[in-house]
């Protein structure tokens, strides 16, 4: 009679883990279709949605789907997207960050003041681009700091503290910036940053690193799940999509490379935007955080469910007051973002519709409002429906209030879908 004997060569596996064999192309498509039917739709209604915005709004004004008037929604989206990924985090926790709008204020604020103080006080002199930035970011970070330890030292809503976060920041926005009303950039780094453009050739090597990069990824974590003796995607698939996001990024290269000029005395310019470059650095950054990384499962894990996150062991509160913290990080660098792309900062930074957008923009682009659900590409997918939307009717000259009405929908048919989509996914037992 033979005996089952665990030797050197031979590691444990349970019997589980041991009946999952390589999963095939054919066997992952199948598994994809069935995800889909069963109520993981994924960016599926943020693609078809793209597609109808753009048909509706080229069949109105013929100049929407111009490579100048593109380029334009993807400077304008830019903000809105950096804040964006710090929402994302936020509400994968279940969470809400109402002072989102108001802290990447603090960071706009902050950077200009401290940049036309080193041009007029002689004791700040020796203060540049590369010392002030830095500042506003710390800055915005001990805000989210702030945020997360009130949060959760005294269990407080997130949306009771944010909501006087959004108040107080607000007033500190208006007694920095004063009585002037406007403070004007005039560092050419930071005044430059929104409009700048790479050349067409460095167009091309960022956007092939750049899908390098996300394929790179991809097999990283196929060969982790496999290392856990987990099914993992296929290596034909990924070289599947590897192959459609270099198509997609060579039309988007040729996008960016078609002359354009910013006004009607401005000389022609070609090339990728440099905002454009940072947020897609952020995005592959903040991804392989939130894919890769342990912090990132622990996110995933507490918005999922704090109590039995707090139960394996993860320490709950710590993670929240980090997101908080990283919010702030975001909210800082889309701040200095927007205020570069206006040359200038305000007693209105942060107000108005941004907040909306922001919160919107994560939501639209599939991260779910109830925690544990959604990706930080959702923030670049939302963002540029919301950007689409507002440049399109710009180009129609609607009004202000049909675009907060028609954006308000456009956000109410991504939560709607959001709930079917979960119900559905409970009815077929995948939740």
């Amino acid at each position: 009679m033979s005996e089952n004997v665990n030797t050197p060569d031979a590691p444990v596996q349970s019997a589980l883990l041991a009946s999952q064999s390589a999963q095939s192309p054919t066997e992952f498509v199948s598994d994809a279709l069935r995800r889909v039917r069963s109520g993981e739709i994924g960016t599926l209604p943020i693609i078809l949605g793209l597609i109808i915005i753009g048909l509706i709004f080229q069949s109105l004004n013929q100049n929407f789907l111009t490579p100048r008037n593109l380029v334009n929604i993807v400077i304008q989206m830019a903000g809105i997207a950096t804040i964006a990924y710090g929402m994302v985090f936020i509400l994968l926790l279940g969470e809400i960050d109402l002072s989102a709008g108001y802290v990447s204020a603090i960071g706009g604020v902050t950077t200009a003041i401290l940049l036309r103080d080193s041009l007029t006080n002689p004791a700040m002199a020796w203060m540049n681009e590369w010392s002030v930035i830095p500042v506003a970011l710390l800055a915005t970070t001990a805000i989210g700091f702030l945020h997360g330890f009130l949060i959760t030292t005294f269990q407080l809503p997130s949306f009771i503290v944010t909501l006087a976060g959004l108040l107080a920041w607000n007033g500190v926005v208006l007694m920095i910036v004063g009585d002037g009303g406007t403070v004007n950039i005039q560092n050419q780094f930071v005044r430059n940053l929104a409009s700048d453009v790479q050349t067409p050739f460095w167009t091309w090597i960022i956007i092939l690193l750049f899908v390098a990069l996300i394929t790179a990824l991809e097999f990283m974590k196929a060969a982790s799940r496999r290392k856990a003796g987990l099914r993992a995607k296929p290596a034909s698939i990924i070289i599947a999509q590897t192959v459609l996001m270099a198509l997609a990024g060579a039309g988007v290269a040729i996008l960016f490379n078609a002359n354009r000029a910013l006004t009607e005395a401005a000389p022609p310019q070609a090339g990728m935007p440099t905002i454009a470059v940072i947020m897609l650095g952020l995005l592959l950054v903040l991804t392989y955080v939130a894919e890769n990384t342990r912090f990132g499962r622990y996110v995933y894990a507490v918005g999922g469910n704090k109590e039995a996150a707090r139960r394996a062991g993860i320490r709950v509160e710590r993670i929240r007051i980090l997101v908080y913290m990283l919010m702030g990080f975001m909210a800082g660098i889309g701040g200095i973002i927007l205020a570069s792309r206006l040359k200038s900062v305000a007693t209105d930074a942060g107000g108005g519709n941004l907040l909306l957008y922001v919160i919107a923009a994560a939501v639209i682009g599939g991260t779910s409002l109830f925690g544990g659900r959604g990706k930080v590409v959702s923030a670049v997918l939302g963002a540029l429906v919301v950007a689409s939307v507002e440049n399109g009717m710009g180009l129609l000259n609607v009004s202000s209030g049909i675009k907060f009405v028609v954006t308000g929908l456009v956000l109410l048919a991504a939560v709607v879908i959001d709930a079917l989509s979960r119900r559905q996914q409970q009815a077929s037992g995948r939740r």
